[in-house]
């Protein structure tokens, strides 16, 4: 490399003085022997989906659902178990929600045009993919840094990817540039993510459905003798997201994160260290004619953190050792500023989270061993300690209009808050390989997560207090309880893949599981109200409490080739299903249980081309959460079409019609339409959140 380098590229200065290792050798990072990931692991191809919303990426996946929020906001659910009882993973980052609704998930920060891959692990998973869970592990990562190959000076690459649906009159655009020589490596990418309301299957618009999101980020990598290190950089800003589901909408969302992460090959294994630091400052009320109002809501919250980790290989045996510590630390501020002339929310302003604070302190191990040809297993075991405080709190005023939030704030304060969790998870994992044509994996696990800062703090008691903190998009409110209990899940799996020898003909799998939960966060009923004060509708007033739950059901999947000419291409089949129950031991279902679900596809490949005709089948909801008043909703079939042209690896250009038949239906996973109610286009009473009617689809990716 010509010294002439350092006096025209800084950055390769700063991590070169560093690092000055990298210079050397630009050979990659060497690699350490590893099983293959064991349990259910699903990955997405984002290039199939048109969707401004990550979480959404992950549906077709047996067991796995979308519970719908804003139109980049939407909450994971995978086998019955959703939101932060999933571990979350942004680049090594622990995102968490700083928002009393959930409306700044952390999927939200990541858009499907900035995204490398997202995995799923759900129900058993290793100590080593997180804690502070108990339905399982989503890994989201950015594509990886390029460098120059062997005998090239500079390398110089992009990707530029448009995207549009009428159902929204939504767009979205992403581009991605990297230039590189052998050791290092320069990144930029940024997204724009823009849609207004969309329309459901009758043409009629669900108001307040309207987003507009931004992200950017630079990705610095420099790479030498067997080690790596990628430092990334980012920013989000979303104006505004209508939540048609929340009694607010997001009116601002302004994040800004950093992270580091540095492998390196030693001779005694692989030593992995992170470092992420993450803080946003969020806004609600309304911006949009389609529902009015005024109430400012800010939350101002921070995450930072790091992993160290090692794996150490036991000889030649495929087995190793991998062992870790982590910590994260997540702080939050929720406050509601007075509204000048009101006498309700006034004269001071509502302090809902004062200096929340929720540490975690982890240690884990596990053993991944290869004990013959066909049995593999991972064995591990992880420690946490989780500590939860936070400050005092005040109620808008001391009128009689504010008596029982006044009363609320002063018991809350009186009381001890702080709380420290001790929690062990652990975990054991078996795959069996008889043969080339099936194999076997089996899983048990203890997982333990500890409440949220809102499940524990949240301390209004007023039914505009309380409705505040919904992330459930139920229509009711919310209090939380600073005696919960952390949620301790035991739970049982069984993967069986059948498949002809090559995996290429026909392929079959089903995975049954069973979750015993004790101390599941759920919710006691303490009072009723009526949703914008119109009579014929009712809501719950509901506090945060313990019991125990079971959850439980049955995914399935399959594939088959049917045939190939020279005219037609060649024909797959390909399907999934999905039931799952979930309910108290004491009586009531559970939120947000998936009715039974399947799809039925066939693809037609002729060269560059690929055709799909979809069809997705959801049986009615009939088994709903009583103490939530959740909506039933009936059963529908929706038809999608899609054709796919793939030109020399670097043109992609996709079309399609979702909904064809734009068959009205109600989202089962969508909570209740609020934003419908209050404009008195319902008929007076709480409703489900209408689904998508048709839309035309187009994408186009270019790489150059």
């Amino acid at each position: 490399m010509s010294p002439n380098c350092f006096r025209l590229c800084p950055a390769a200065l700063a991590v070169a003085s560093v690092f000055p290792a990298f210079a050397a050798e630009p050979d990659a990072p060497g690699s350490v022997t590893v099983l293959q990931p064991v349990l259910v692991t699903a990955t997405a191809d984002r290039a199939s989906d048109n969707t401004s919303d990550s979480s959404r990426l992950l549906e077709r996946q047996p067991g796995y659902f979308t519970a719908a929020g804003g139109g980049v906001s939407g909450l994971p659910i995978a086998n019955g178990l959703a939101d932060d009882r999933l571990n979350i993973r942004i680049d090594g980052m622990e995102l968490t929600a700083a928002c009393g609704n959930h409306m700044n998930a952390p999927l939200s920060y990541v858009p499907p045009g900035l995204l490398g891959s997202i995995r799923l692990h759900a129900g058993v998973t290793a100590v080593s993919e997180g804690g502070d869970n108990i339905g399982g592990a989503i890994s989201v990562k950015s594509p990886d840094p390029v460098y120059a190959a062997a005998g090239e000076v500079l390398h110089k690459e992009g990707t530029l990817s448009l995207a549009g649906r009428t159902v929204n009159s939504s767009y979205s655009a992403a581009l991605a540039a990297s230039v590189a020589n052998d050791w290092l490596s320069l990144g930029v990418s940024a997204s724009q993510d823009r849609g207004a309301s969309y329309h459901d299957g009758n043409g009629d618009k669900v108001l307040g459905s309207l987003y507009k999101s931004g992200n950017s980020r630079v990705t610095l990598a420099a790479r030498g003798e067997a080690q790596q290190l990628v430092l990334r950089f980012g920013e989000q800003r979303i104006p505004y997201q209508g939540f048609p589901n929340e009694y607010m909408d997001m009116t601002g969302n302004h994040a800004r994160f950093a992270n580091a992460d540095y492998t390196r090959d030693l001779a005694w294994g692989k030593l992995e260290a992170k470092a992420f630091w993450q803080e946003t400052r969020h806004e609600m009320g309304f911006f949009s004619s389609e529902r009015s109002g005024t109430m400012p809501m800010n939350t101002q919250g921070r995450n930072m953190g790091y992993t160290l980790q090692a794996e150490i290989p036991q000889g030649n045996t495929g087995s190793l050792w991998r062992v870790g510590q982590e910590y994260h630390h997540e702080s939050l501020r929720d406050w509601w500023p007075a509204v000048p002339g009101s006498s309700m929310m006034g004269p001071n302003e509502y302090i809902n989270i004062n200096d929340g604070r929720r540490d975690r302190l982890a240690v884990f191990g596990e053993r991944e061993s290869r004990h013959t040809s066909q049995w593999s297993s991972v064995l591990g075991a992880r420690v946490e300690q989780v500590r939860m405080n936070t400050g005092d709190v005040q109620a808008y005023g001391t009128g009689m209009m504010q008596a029982t939030d006044n009363a609320a704030a002063k018991a809350f304060n009186a009381r001890d808050k702080q709380r420290s969790d001790e929690n062990l998870d652990l975990s054991a994992i078996a795959r069996y390989v008889p043969d080339t044509g099936k194999d076997f994996e089996f899983g048990v696990a203890r997982k333990t997560r500890s409440p949220n800062l809102y499940e524990a703090y949240a301390w209004g008691r007023s039914t505009m207090g309380m409705t505040m903190t919904n992330w459930f998009g139920d229509g009711n409110g919310y209090v939380g309880n600073p005696d919960l209990k952390p949620e301790v899940a035991y739970t049982a799996s069984t993967t069986a893949n059948w498949h002809d020898a090559t995996q290429k003909v026909w392929a079959a799998s089903l995975t049954p599981y069973y979750s015993y939960i004790e101390n599941f966060i759920d919710v006691d009923v303490i009072g009723h109200f009526s949703p914008y004060g119109i009579s014929s509708a009712s809501g719950n007033l509901l506090q945060f409490a313990n019991h125990d739950a079971r959850v439980y059901g049955l995914n399935a999947s399959g594939s088959v080739a049917l045939g190939q000419s020279a005219y037609w291409g060649a024909f797959d089949l390909r399907g999934t299903a999905a039931y799952t129950r979930g309910r108290r031991t004491d009586g009531g279902n559970l939120y947000r249980i998936a009715p039974l679900t399947a799809t039925l596809a066939v693809d037609e490949r002729v060269g560059a081309w690929t055709h799909t005709i979809e069809t997705r089948f959801v049986a009615g909801k009939h088994t709903v959460d009583e103490n939530r008043l959740e909506v039933r909703t009936g059963g529908y079939a929706l038809l999608d079409l899609h054709t796919k042209y793939q030109w020399n690896k670097r043109l992609e250009i996709a079309a399609g019609v979702s909904n064809v038949l734009d068959k009205y239906y109600a989202d089962p996973f969508g909570g209740v339409y609020l934003s419908g109610l209050s404009a008195g286009v319902t008929d007076g009473a709480l409703q489900a959140l209408p689904g998508y009617g048709r839309s035309f689809d187009a994408s186009v990716t270019l790489q150059f």
